[in-house]
């Protein structure tokens, strides 16, 4: 995808969902080794640490290490290169259902645009501190764009 869609309006989330809609479970990545299932879980985990909370937040020296490292990685307009290392909290371990992960991040997609972009001004990331909303829209659009991509959809 040549440009990033904008999550916090519905036709930007109606481009993911079509992709999300051509993706099957077997589906086959063009690089690396997770599954349909497995991607879209891993997908969901970035919804998960701002709606849910289940994952722990880095310790402070993690944390500096992720806002002077990483963030930039993360919500710049540079695309992920392939193979690229993921976070712990982002590796699934345990079999995922198809059909509930999808539906999950469809639903967290929609979630992000009615709650629009004045609620993610500024809002905690629990790894790289306070964002802006275009840096919460490169964040959630870019890496579910990178594995729409990976899985060639």
């Amino acid at each position: 995808m040549s440009q990033l869609p904008d999550l916090f309006d519905p036709a930007g989330v109606d481009t993911m969902v079509r992709r999300l809609d051509a993706l099957t479970p077997d589906t086959r990545p063009l690089w690396g080794r997770m599954g349909a299932a497995e991607m879209l879980a891993h997908a969901n985990v970035a919804y998960e640490m701002v709606y849910e909370k289940k994952h722990p937040r880095p310790n402070p020296l993690v944390r500096f290490v992720l806002k002077t490292i990483v963030k930039q990685k993360v919500v710049g307009l540079a695309p992920y290169p392939r193979n690229s290392p993921t976070a712990p909290a982002f590796r699934i371990k345990e079999a995922r259902d198809f059909a509930t992960e999808r539906q999950r991040l469809i639903t967290f997609l929609r979630r992000v645009a009615a709650e629009g972009r004045a609620a993610f001004e500024r809002r905690e990331s629990p790894s790289f501190g306070p964002l802006t909303a275009a840096e919460w829209n490169v964040l959630f659009a870019k890496h579910l764009d990178h594995h729409l991509t990976q899985f060639g959809v």
